[in-house]
């Protein structure tokens, strides 16, 4: 018996904390976020810890590895994802900022991309925190594609977390663990 409780406990921790995740999301204009605008928060925050650790460990001077020629180095990588965070945007009506560098993905010094990257998660979340419930449901096309303003923020996480599993590989490839796997 005390073996079942202990394991119905270890199955529904990961429940509770992603609650309180939820519940301690950042508040837009000091209105509580709620709903779906909160889950992408908490998700947001939980992808964004994970690039910006790896982008930490991995050092500097492997910031111009690229598994073969022709494919984003690291550092391109992570400059990848700063830009899709800005040009994702753009499909719900707000644009980079204005002094946002040309070319990201030429931008190799590991605290550029570093200090860029948090940069551009901060867009995101001064996007989603204009962003309110009714505006979710407002139609928008994406490549050609209908969707809502809700479906662009699901690619922000969907091609956030393509690249985070990329970034790990990298990472791996020149043995650098996680620092959360360690």
């Amino acid at each position: 018996m005390k073996r079942s409780v202990l394991a119905l406990l270890a199955l529904a921790l990961p429940t509770f904390v992603f609650a309180a995740q939820v519940q301690n999301a950042p508040r837009a204009e000091g209105a509580k976020v709620t709903g779906f605008r909160a889950e992408f928060l908490a998700n947001l925050d939980e992808v964004q810890g994970k690039i910006t650790d790896l982008a930490n460990a991995v050092p500097a001077e492997k910031y111009g590895w690229r598994p073969a020629p022709d494919v984003r180095s690291i550092s391109e990588v992570f400059m990848h994802v700063a830009g899709g965070n800005y040009f994702l945007a753009t499909f719900v009506g707000t644009q980079p900022p204005a002094d946002m560098p040309k070319d990201l993905e030429k931008i190799t010094d590991k605290a550029k991309v570093v200090a860029e990257l948090k940069r551009s998660f901060d867009h995101i979340r001064a996007v989603v925190a204009k962003t309110s419930d009714a505006d979710l449901e407002k139609k928008v096309k994406v490549f050609g594609n209908d969707t809502t303003y809700r479906g662009v923020f699901m690619t922000m996480l969907s091609h956030l977390h393509e690249h985070l599993g990329q970034s790990i590989a990298y990472a791996r490839s020149n043995g650098v663990v996680p620092p959360w796997s360690r």
